[in-house]
């Protein structure tokens, strides 16, 4: 027997989420409750420039009650494609559009309770073209070099979980394309 849910309640319905409680039964026929938060997915970029920079925006995080230091990133709009939302991030976020756009991969964000899938691109051939940015959001631009981005995420400059993965999912594309060319 698979798992089964067996019944489900909204508990709650926002702007961005929606939170059920599933009732699931499991191979043993034990019933378990299970809390789901419903995301529409999002994307991150890691956006490097030419110079070897990565751009990287800097944000105040409610829930975490500091600014952090993290890869542009957002929501998926209803029906759009990851790609497209890529694109539009980049230009919201730092200000310019990708001429490259290479998704890196995919992953869930917290599988235990959350549906939210995250697509990681690699944003390459940075050119200017702003976008205003969402209500609310108060930005700030900075580019480290790649390297250094690289240490600080080791030396756990970065608390944010998809910074790290994206540097990470980048660096291996990055050093498997040196690899090919060489």
């Amino acid at each position: 027997m698979e798992y089964q849910v067996k019944g489900s309640q909204l508990e709650f319905e926002g702007r961005l989420l929606r939170i059920r409680t599933d009732q699931v039964e499991g191979p043993d026929s034990h019933i378990q409750l299970v809390e789901v938060v419903e995301h529409p997915g999002a994307v991150a970029i890691i956006p490097l420039g030419p110079e070897g920079n990565v751009w990287f925006v800097e944000q105040y995080r409610h829930p975490a009650q500091k600014k952090m230091v993290e890869i542009p990133a957002g929501t998926l709009n209803s029906d759009e494609l990851p790609a497209d939302c890529a694109q539009r991030e980049c230009r919201e976020e730092i200000g310019m559009a990708a001429g490259e756009l290479i998704p890196l991969g995919a992953a869930y964000i917290a599988p235990g309770y959350s549906t939210e899938l995250l697509h990681f691109f690699l944003a390459r051939a940075l050119t200017p073209s702003a976008l205003a940015p969402d209500e609310g959001e108060d930005l700030l631009v900075r580019k480290i070099p790649l390297e250094q981005a690289w240490q600080d995420a080791l030396d756990g400059h970065f608390i944010d979980v998809k910074t790290i993965a994206g540097l990470v999912m980048a660096r291996a594309f990055l050093t498997a394309e040196a690899a090919a060319a060489s």
